[in-house]
């Protein structure tokens, strides 16, 4: 439980495999009020688990998988809205049994907005040590790409000016000293894991690499054996079950 536990909220998704018992987080209110919202419309209700990857995550809550004919590709349905990200990182983070929202890439989607009712929950599996930590080098190194991008971008006319006026040397200047900034800057804040997600990550396991790029805003309470269940079924190519595994529906149970 979050210690704003006193607003989270327990649903349980009643499933063709089983129950699955969640914690929605106080600290994520639009995702948790929206989850309620479209739970009480029972908008959910007949929905698939649409997208489904061993190893990695159990995805559903598009409306167009109601009856969808066997073979049909799944993913792109929605209630016609998305939701501000409420990223709350490194709290929340991408262990086995976290709730997150989907949502399109950054390229078309650079402020992270959710998707309006798509979810997954994670599965994943367990690294080690030496792997966390190469890891840790690689969001390291993305994250001084971002600084990196955003300082260049704040001085776009000033670089646009230097190569009209083909001064290399100009340009040269300016990228150490973007370099040397960008340094400072990451220095101050380097990514690295904390001791919570080490443990569940070497421990439990999870997916890592999306850390700080979806909202998380629950996690399983109970039924995690049920979304093993679900990860490990026979799929179609675009990741959809063979077999329809239908959400039943689901309940607020406090």
């Amino acid at each position: 439980m979050t210690e704003n536990n006193k607003n989270d909220v327990i649903v349980n998704i009643s499933t063709t495999m089983g129950d699955i018992k969640v914690l929605l987080y106080g600290d994520t209110p639009k995702h948790r009020d929206n989850f309620i919202k479209l739970v009480n419309e029972g908008f959910y209700n007949g929905t698939l688990f649409h997208r489904v990857i061993n190893e990695f995550m159990v995805q559903a809550g598009d409306p167009e998988s109601k009856g969808a004919p066997a073979g049909k590709r799944l993913g792109t349905g929605g209630p016609g809205y998305n939701i501000e990200a409420e990223i709350v990182y490194p709290e929340h983070f991408h262990k086995r049994g976290a709730l997150a929202a989907a949502r399109q890439g950054d390229n078309v989607n650079p402020e992270r907005k959710s998707s309006g009712s798509q979810f997954y929950i994670v599965t994943g599996k367990a690294y080690s040590e030496a792997q966390l930590a190469q890891m840790e080098k690689q969001m390291q190194m993305m994250k001084q790409q971002e600084i990196f991008n955003r300082l260049a971008s704040e001085r776009r006319d000033t670089i646009m000016q230097l190569r009209r006026n083909n001064d290399h040397a100009g340009i040269q200047k300016l990228q150490e000293e973007l370099i040397a900034l960008t340094e400072a800057e990451a220095a101050k804040n380097p990514a690295k894991f904390t001791d919570a997600q080490k443990k569940a990550y070497s421990e439990a396991g999870g997916t890592p690499h999306l850390d700080g790029q979806y909202t998380v805003f629950g996690e399983v309470l109970e039924g995690l054996d049920v979304v093993e269940k679900i990860e490990k079924v026979p799929t179609m190519p675009g990741d959809r079950p063979k077999d329809d595994v239908k959400i039943l529906n689901i309940t607020i149970e406090k």
